[in-house]
């Protein structure tokens, strides 16, 4: 009897202790004092996501080119890695002088390098016409002012650029006797040139020949 008695007060002093420590959750216990400030855990803000309905504008592939020629070079430049089309005006000006000074000098050869087939037969009948005349140009190209795309396009792999060339052209005939019988070389016209340049893409030859001429 004596130990159920003492078992007994050692459970109450247990149940007394643990209730000590644990506490009983009655709805009326005592609040956590508020925080200072600075002892409160910072928190950001969370900042709302939005879909921003403005489209990213694309950035030009160049200034030297004419807004309806985009497409078209954007379309060749993701069909062949490594087009750059500053380089190519750059080309196509070494291309415009090479092609204007062979057909001046009568060049055939060159010609026939720098241009598809009817281009380079149709500068060899000017030519022979003007052989057959006793006529000689003494022509100088003075400056090329300007190059511009004018327009681009790609059919499956054949390419087209379009190029537009403000030059200054110094231009004289001179008749079989050396004689000038037009132009002059003190006065330079201004000539306003739209040729169109051709590749196949992805190709063995990385260059692009004449395919058509035009002027403005």
């Amino acid at each position: 009897m004596f130990y159920v008695v003492l078992l007994a007060m050692v459970a109450a002093f247990l149940a007394l202790r643990l209730y000590s420590v644990l506490g009983k959750r009655t709805g009326h216990e005592q609040q956590p004092l508020p925080r200072a400030a600075e002892d409160r855990p910072t928190t950001t803000a969370a900042v709302p996501r939005t879909i921003d309905a403005t489209p990213e504008a694309r950035e030009p592939i160049s200034r030297n080119i004419e807004p309806r020629a985009e497409a078209g070079l954007r379309a060749i430049i993701a069909a062949e890695q490594g087009f750059d089309v500053n380089q190519f005006l750059g080309g196509a000006q070494a291309a415009y002088r090479m092609t204007l000074e062979a057909f001046w000098q009568d060049d055939e050869a060159a010609l026939a390098d720098l241009a598809e087939p009817d281009v380079a037969h149709a500068f060899g009948e000017a030519i022979a016409a003007r052989r057959e005349a006793g006529e000689t140009l003494d022509n100088r190209l003075i400056s090329i002012e300007r190059a511009v795309v004018a327009d681009a396009a790609l059919e499956g792999r054949e390419a087209r650029i379009t190029v537009r060339f403000d030059a200054d052209i110094a231009a004289v005939t001179r008749d079989a006797e050396g004689q000038v019988i037009a132009g002059s070389l003190t006065d330079a016209v201004e000539t306003h040139d739209v040729w169109t340049f051709a590749r196949t893409l992805k190709s063995r030859d990385p260059n692009w020949k004449l395919a058509d001429t035009d002027e403005e």
